[in-house]
């Protein structure tokens, strides 16, 4: 039994960064040490996660656990604050693996490798920081830590156009960042006590008029990182420029922390406000779902088609937050889990692909599969899972979405068909173009080749391969047993999904009409000019 009194969540956080800060002393010019030596700290760091969460981790509560808290500026109120739940637990697993195997996928790094790991390390730190932080001071410090090495990592390891998308990126997701710490603070001084805490925050009653602004303040800055439309267009532009390591957990972890955002602190602390906008949620997730699925269609670029595929996806995880169930909520969470091992998976083999062919045109790639048949398999199996396919990860996450919403019996039987149906769309158009992209890129015959196959050393090597095993095989473990990952969040969402359930009831019974124009429902679902309440039966 490990010791419940060492400060477990501290050491998780701050271990990868700490280690970071003695790479520059390295001699390694060739960065075989260096490579070693994060990869040593990646696993040890996962491990200990893993250990550490075994022996004093409860399943069956649904509070805080492991809570540490020392006091850090108290001049400004600032506390080091972190804990762990039901909601958390997952999304840091998911961040120590992505996080691991992206270190090993970055083992051909040659430009800087001391300044790459240090970066990756660092990024590790904030990414485990977000998820663990009950502090919105602290989280807000934590989401923008995590912003400076993506940028320096594509600006610097990027593509031909590598700094017009870190720019970009730095740009949205920066301007982003500044509505959450408005809200922080506006939050932290509403009422008669100062305080950062997101147990504290929570208890605060709120009025309504201030709670919708603050969610609508909140909802667009995560907005930006999810991301939805039409705040997108940031992400095709970094994952098509941005290493493959990058990539992989730039759509594996940092959108998720979008979702894990709106969760934690719109639903769980503004659940008042959550029952106007939860109809927003639903519209602006089928909306992105439709949208960049057709926009996929046009990419001849593999990694920007991939990119708008992660964004057809991120919209399910809308449409599970706005059901008012815990099927939904559930749903919206594994969709989380499923599309980070799918999409660092398909990130990583067109990773892979690149380091072969030095081209991400899909038309320039075509006849790859003779030549590189094991990596054939690989993309073949991440895409079966990304198009949903039975028996893997990304059908449980969406069935279980559709079956939450379609479950609730807040909103009228119109609406619900609507946004099924619309999202539904979706779910057809992804074998489309998924399987297109593979006929593109593996079937044919590439003119390059001259009629002949490329030697077998061509394919994916061992290394290579153990990296998409090791998220193959989580996908189709939870594809199949799907417990597996709900059991570590089935309290937390249940809890979640009756906070806001509950308030919305009170809301329906005693209707607080909020005379503002944003907050009308579109003609476009037959109800002109009428309050958001009126969708709820």
């Amino acid at each position: 039994m490990m010791s419940t009194q060492l400060p477990w969540l501290t050491i998780l956080t701050l271990l990868p960064l700490i280690a970071a800060l003695p790479i520059p002393l390295l001699s390694d010019k060739e960065g075989k040490t260096v490579r070693w030596y994060a990869l040593g700290v990646a696993i040890a760091e996962f491990s200990l996660m893993v250990c550490v969460f075994w022996q004093n981790y409860s399943f069956a509560a649904s509070d805080f656990q492991m809570v540490e808290t020392y006091s850090w500026v108290p001049q400004i109120g600032l506390n080091w604050s972190l804990a762990v739940d039901g909601l958390s637990l997952p999304l840091v697993l998911l961040s120590g693996l992505i996080s691991t195997l992206a270190i090993l996928a970055s083992w051909n790094v040659k430009h800087k490798p001391r300044l790459f790991f240090a970066l990756m390390l660092a990024m590790y730190s904030a990414q485990i920081g977000v998820f663990l932080a009950q502090d919105f001071l602290l989280f807000f410090l934590m989401w923008e830590l995590e912003l400076i090495p993506v940028y320096l990592l594509i600006s610097i390891w990027g593509g031909q156009k590598r700094l017009y998308a870190a720019t970009k990126f730095i740009l949205y997701t920066a301007a982003g960042s500044i509505f959450i710490l408005l809200a922080a603070f506006a939050m932290a001084f509403y009422g008669d006590t100062v305080t950062f805490n997101f147990s504290e925050l929570a208890a605060k009653t709120y009025s309504l008029p201030f709670e919708l602004t603050i969610y609508g303040t909140l909802l667009l800055a995560f907005g930006v990182k999810l991301p939805i439309f039409p705040f997108h267009t940031w992400l095709p532009d970094a994952h098509s420029e941005a290493p493959a390591p990058v990539s992989m957990i730039l759509a594996g972890v940092l959108l998720k922390m979008a979702g894990y955002g709106l969760i934690r602190i719109n639903m769980e602390m503004l659940p008042n406000a959550h029952a106007y906008f939860a109809p927003v949620l639903a519209v602006l997730g089928v909306i992105s779902i439709v949208y960049a699925s057709l926009t996929a269609f046009a990419q001849t670029n593999l990694k920007r088609r991939l990119a708008y595929s992660s964004i057809a996806h991120m919209g399910f995880v809308l449409i599970g937050l706005s059901a008012y169930t815990p099927l939904g909520v559930s749903g919206a969470v594994l969709q989380m889990i499923s599309h980070g091992l799918i999409a660092a998976a398909l990130f990583f083999l067109s990773g892979v692909t690149y380091e072969r062919t030095h081209t991400l045109d899909m038309e320039q790639m075509s006849g790859m599969g003779t030549a590189m048949p094991k990596t054939f398999a690989f993309f073949t199996a991440g895409s079966l899972a990304s198009l949903a396919l039975p028996g893997m990860s990304g059908f449980v996450g969406e069935i279980t979405v559709f079956l939450g919403f379609t479950a609730s019996d807040v909103y009228t039987t119109t609406f619900k068909a609507v946004i099924v149906g619309l999202a539904a769309i979706g779910v057809i158009l992804a074998p489309v173009y998924l399987l297109s992209m593979l006929r593109r890129v593996f079937y044919g015959r590439n003119e390059a080749q001259s009629g002949e196959s490329l030697p077998m050393v061509f394919d994916i090597k061992p290394r290579e391969a153990f990296i998409a095993a090791s998220l193959l095989v989580p996908i189709i473990g939870i594809g199949v047993y799907p417990k597996v990952a709900t059991q570590t969040y089935d309290v937390k969402t249940y809890q979640v999904a009756t906070q806001v359930t509950q308030s919305q009831t009170a809301l329906a019974q005693n209707p607080v009409h909020v005379d503002l124009p944003s907050f009308s429902v579109p003609s476009i679902f037959g109800i002109e000019g009428q309050d958001m309440s009126s969708l709820q039966q």
